[in-house]
């Protein structure tokens, strides 16, 4: 027989037992159900997938040349007529003619990289800054020469503080070291006024350099495409022609004194304007129309 005690503690455990809670029917239909609710479903195999490897592009040691046969070209004459459309009410000194000259080459090698005196001179802004030593008679002579900024430290530090006047600057030998003390390469190198032997802008000659600088233009292979301008929008279609055959002219002797571990070709030649699209040039002069004649293409627009 159970002891008083066992009794009053079998009756403790009955009132502290909390009641049953009555069971409801699901109403809720399954698909209603919160996606934490819904039932994992695992595929098979689907954990051992393994993601392929990127594919790698086909990378080219040389630039990309396509076939030019299909191709639609253009005779001189009718490039400029459709380009002088585009340039309808422009100002015809503002606006300029464009060759960009495609080459068949390596990505890796030396560039070309040269100055043109072109027979028609299309940049008529140019300012030339002269590095020599101060109160010399070689800054006497820039001077004279037409220099807008002349000097050695007092045009260095015109330099650090943003004051550029010039777009085309040389240097005596004379201050070579000095220049190289100053540390402007981060300064003047973006901008594409550093002066160096491959640039002929390191010289012995200020006046033979300022007069070389003067209506001369500057080119430089880049991603295997050389662009210059080669005339304003009032140029006549004889006057781009001498332009552009000079600028040819030059490019195939650059070619030809290219390494020969490096070679080089011709292999487009793209006329453009400034606000006008670029069409590819076949070498021809005449127009295809015969009712036109380039005399017709200078007028005033």
């Amino acid at each position: 027989m159970a002891s008083h005690t066992q009794c009053l503690a079998s009756l403790a455990r009955l009132s502290l037992t909390a009641p049953a809670r009555p069971t409801v029917a699901r109403t809720i239909p399954k698909f209603l159900l919160p996606a934490a609710a819904a039932p994992l479903v695992r595929h098979a195999g689907a954990g051992g997938m393994r993601k392929r490897p990127a594919k790698k592009k086909k990378v080219y040691k040389s630039f990309r040349c396509f076939d030019l046969g299909p191709m639609e070209q253009f005779s001189l004459c009718d490039a400029m007529r459709y380009l002088r459309a585009f340039e309808v009410g422009r100002p015809p000194a503002v606006v300029k003619y464009e060759v960009a000259v495609k080459l068949r080459t390596n990505k890796s090698g030396p560039v070309i990289r040269n100055r043109i005196r072109l027979p028609f001179p299309v940049k008529t802004d140019t300012r030339i800054g002269v590095i020599c030593p101060e109160d010399s008679p070689l800054m006497v002579e820039a001077q004279q020469l037409g220099a807008v900024a002349v000097g050695e430290e007092s045009l260095f530090e015109s330099i650090r503080q943003g004051n550029i006047p010039f777009n085309k600057l040389i240097c005596h030998v004379d201050s070579q070291d000095a220049l190289k003390k100053a540390n402007l390469g981060k300064l003047l190198g973006p901008k594409g006024l550093m002066p160096s032997q491959k640039t002929k802008t390191l010289t012995t000659d200020l006046k033979a350099t300022v007069q070389d600088l003067i209506g001369a233009d500057e080119y430089r292979e880049r991603s295997g495409v050389v662009r210059l301008a080669v005339g304003q929008l009032g140029f006549t279609p004889q006057m781009l022609s001498d332009n552009v055959k000079s600028l040819m002219s030059l490019l195939k002797s650059d070619i030809g004194n290219a390494d020969d571990n490096h070679p080089k070709m011709l292999d487009e030649v793209v006329l453009s304007s400034t606000n006008g699209p670029g069409f590819s040039l076949n070498g021809l002069f005449p127009p295809a129309d015969e009712n036109l004649k380039p005399e017709q293409l200078q007028s005033v627009m």
